[in-house]
C-alpha cells in the first residue's frame, strides 16, 4: 500500500518506519525541515531504540521517503495517517489547530484525486474530535462527503516511549474506529500480519478507548505510589506486596470489577478503604487518590438518585437490595443507601430481593436491619410482580432477578438500570443505563 504519514514526530516517525519495514511505500510529511532532513539522511529525528536502523532500512530500500510537499504526498498515496500533536491548552483542553490545518491541507488535495483516498487519524484526541474538527475541515476543503467521497477512520496508538517498536509489533489490542468499508479494509490489510486481538468500532468509541487506556495507566501508577508510601511507612516492602497483588490473575489483574455500573459496597471494600485512609492520616501521608475513591463512590449513588428524582415519579420499585446478587448482606449496600435517601424524601418504595426475607434474616444482617432499617418489612415484597406492575419507575440493582421479567414492566414506565440488563443496550426512550 502507498501511505502518507502526516507528522514526523514521535508517533509519526515510528509509524512511518514500521510501515516501510512491513513492505509499504511510505512518505513522511512535515513542514519542519529539521525533521525531514534527518529522515532523508537515514537518521532518527527522535531518540528511540532501534528506530534509526528501521529508518536506514526504509531509505535504502526506497520504501521510505520524506517531504514537506502535502500535494505530492497525498496524490502519491492511497491512505494518509494523521499523527500531528494535540498539546494541552492552558485550561487543560486540547489544542486541535494542527489537526484542523492538516485536514484542510489534505482536503484541498483530495479535489485533485480521482481515486478513493482514506484519511486515518492517529493523533490522540477526545471523543468526538474527528467528527467535530477533522471531518468538517476535510469536507470543507474537498467539497466531498466523509465516507463517500473519501474514507475516514480513527486508529489509536498504544506506543510507549523507549519500547515503541516492540509495542508496534506486539500491541495488547488493535482498534479500528471506522466509518466506511474501504478504509476498514485497508486498515485490516495494514495489520493483517499482526496476530493480536482486533476490535472494529465506531470512530468516537475508538477515540474514547485511547483515553480510557491512558487514564487507567495513570491511575495505576498513582495507586501504586500512594499505597506504596503507606506500606513503606509501616515497614513493609511495597514491591513484594505489589508483586503478590499482580500474581492474582483471577481478580487483581483481570476483567473482574472492570465493568462500569453502580457503586461498590459490602462488608469489606468501604470499611477497609476507610481504615487505610485513617492509617495514612496517622502517618501524616496525603492520599488524595484513595480519598477520592470514596468520593467517587458517593457520586455514583448521587447520580442514581438524580436519575430517579428527575422523572418526578413518587412510586419507586427496587429489584435487588443486597450489595450484590447471590447474598443477603445489606451492610453498606449502595442500594440500601439509595432506597433510604428516597424513602427519607417521601418516595413510596417497593422492594423485591429473593435473598432478603424478614423471617429468614439472622446474625449481623438481622441486627443491621433491626437497628438501621426497622421499616424494611413494610417495603419488602415476596414476589417481583407487584413491584414491576405497581411502580411508576423501576430501579434494577440485580440483573439475575430481572431475567425474563422485563416484559412485565408496563409500557411507558421508566427503567433505571444500574447493572446493565442486556449487553449492548444503551439509554434510549424509557430505558436509562447509569453510565451507558
Amino acid at each position: 500500500m502507498k501511505i502518507s504519514v502526516f507528522g514526523a514526530g514521535y508517533v509519526g516517525a515510528v509509524s512511518a518506519s514500521c510501515l516501510a519495514s512491513d513492505g509499504h511505500h511510505v512518505v513522511a510529511v512535515d513542514p519542519d525541515q529539521n525533521k525531514i532532513k534527518p529522515l532523508l539522511e537515514g537518521k532518527s529525528p527522535i531518540v528511540e531504540p532501534g528506530l534509526e536502523d528501521l529508518i536506514q532500512g526504509g531509505i535504502k530500500s526506497g520504501r521510505l521517503d520524506a517531504t514537506s510537499d502535502v500535494e505530492r504526498a497525498v496524490l502519491g498515496s492511497d491512505l494518509s495517517l494523521i499523527c500531528v500533536g494535540t498539546p494541552s491548552l492552558p485550561d487543560g483542553s486540547l489544542n486541535t489547530q494542527y489537526l484542523d490545518r492538516v485536514a484542510r491541507e489534505i482536503g484541498a488535495t483530495l479535489k485533485l484525486k480521482s481515486s478513493f483516498h482514506s484519511v486515518v487519524v492517529r493523533s490522540t484526541c477526545l471523543p468526538g474530535t474527528t467528527e467535530a474538527v477533522v471531518i468538517p475541515a476535510l469536507e470543507a476543503a474537498s467539497g466531498m462527503k466523509a465516507g463517500e467521497g473519501f474514507g475516514i477512520a480513527y486508529l489509536p496508538e498504544f506506543l510507549r516511549e523507549s519500547t515503541a517498536i516492540e509495542d508496534y509489533y506486539d500491541p495488547g489490542v488493535i482498534v479500528f474506529g471506522f466509518k466506511d468499508e474501504m478504509t476498514l479494509h485497508r486498515l485490516r490489510e495494514m495489520h493483517g500480519h499482526l496476530d493480536r486481538p482486533k476490535f472494529e468500532v465506531d470512530i468516537k468509541t475508538a477515540e474514547g478507548i485511547k483515553y480510557t487506556n491512558n487514564a487507567w495507566h495513570a491511575l495505576k501508577i498513582s495507586f501504586a505510589n500512594e499505597v506504596g508510601n503507606i506500606l513503606s511507612n509501616a515497614g513493609i516492602d511495597s514491591h513484594v506486596a505489589f508483586e503478590i497483588l499482580c500474581a492474582d490473575k483471577r481478580l487483581n489483574i483481570s476483567p473482574a470489577y472492570m465493568k462500569p455500573g453502580f457503586a461498590f459496597g459490602g462488608s469489606c471494600l468501604p470499611k477497609d478503604l476507610r481504615a487505610l485512609i485513617s492509617m495514612s492520616r496517622r502517618q501524616g501521608l496525603p492520599v488524595p487518590l484513595l480519598e477520592a475513591t470514596l468520593s467517587a463512590n458517593e457520586i455514583q449513588i448521587n447520580r442514581a438518585y438524580s436519575m430517579i428524582a428527575q422523572h418526578g415519579q413518587r412510586k419507586v420499585g427496587f429489584v435487588g437490595l443486597s450489595f450484590k446478587p447471590g447474598t443477603d448482606d445489606l451492610r453498606e449496600s449502595p442500594l440500601v443507601e439509595l432506597a433510604e435517601r428516597l424513602y427519607g424524601r417521601g418516595f413510596q418504595i417497593r422492594i423485591f430481593d429473593p435473598n432478603i426475607r424478614m423471617n429468614r434474616l439472622t446474625g449481623a444482617n438481622e441486627s443491621f436491619v433491626r437497628s438501621r432499617l426497622p421499616h424494611l418489612a413494610d417495603l419488602l415484597n415476596e414476589d417481583i410482580g407487584p413491584v414491576l406492575e405497581d411502580s411508576d419507575i423501576i430501579v434494577v440493582g440485580n440483573r439475575a432477578e430481572m431475567n425474563g421479567a422485563l416484559s412485565r414492566v408496563p409500557a411507558g414506565v421508566p427503567i433505571i438500570d444500574l447493572v446493565r440488563l442486556e449487553a449492548g443496550r444503551r439509554s434510549q426512550g424509557n430505558y436509562h443505563g447509569i453510565c451507558w
